[in-house]
């Protein structure tokens, strides 16, 4: 069983700096320019990564348990050098944020967790799942660090937007995704091909 405060750190830190120029971070940028209202944004993006993430946590934990074994984890760990090679690809955002019907907390969860499906932080949170996933508690503690690594990225984005992103050095954090996430991917095939010699 991992470690329960590693994984959260890992799970954390990666998906937070995976997500710096991320279309969903640009995204809530944008919500942000149109709108002008903070509170059911950051909500909206809080409950959206809560669910998505919960079920990419799970889906990775469950995938892990029924292919157990050196060539899944070979597997994960090209799963991660491929994300890796992903990160370095600057993300645009797709359109202008939707009109809201149902309220800007709804369009913003909606748009949100539609956003997230097939992202680079999404499929981070699927082998993190996979990697750290031994137990519930462990499921829990990936979805907890993937959910509070997406709001530590997007938060300041909703609150500062364009004057923030404007700052950071993206590229820098990306690259330094990258390498992070290329680290883990390369310890999982060490891992998984190492007793095999």
């Amino acid at each position: 069983m991992p470690d329960l405060a590693a994984t959260l750190f890992t799970s954390t830190g990666l998906v937070a700096l995976a997500e710096m120029g991320d279309r969903t971070q640009l995204l809530s940028v944008l919500l942000a320019a149109r709108y002008r209202r903070p509170v059911p944004i950051i909500a909206g993006v809080a409950v959206a990564t809560l669910a998505n993430h919960a079920l990419a946590a799970w889906a990775g934990a469950a995938l892990a348990n029924w292919f157990a074994g050196p060539a899944f984890r070979t597997l994960v760990g090209l799963g991660f050098l491929a994300t890796a090679a992903w990160l370095l690809v600057p993300d645009k955002p797709d359109d202008a944020p939707p009109t809201p019907r149902g309220g800007l907390f709804l369009t913003t969860l909606v748009a949100f967790f539609l956003a997230e499906i097939g992202d680079k932080t999404q499929i981070a949170t699927i082998g993190l799942g996979a990697r750290f996933g031994d137990a519930p508690v462990d499921v829990l503690a990936v979805t907890l660090g993937t959910t509070l690594g997406m709001m530590l990225a997007n938060v300041p984005a909703v609150l500062l937007g364009d004057r923030l992103l404007a700052r950071l050095p993206l590229r820098f954090l990306q690259r330094l995704a990258a390498v992070l996430m290329a680290a883990l991917g390369l310890a999982m095939v060490w891992q998984a091909v190492g007793p095999l010699r």
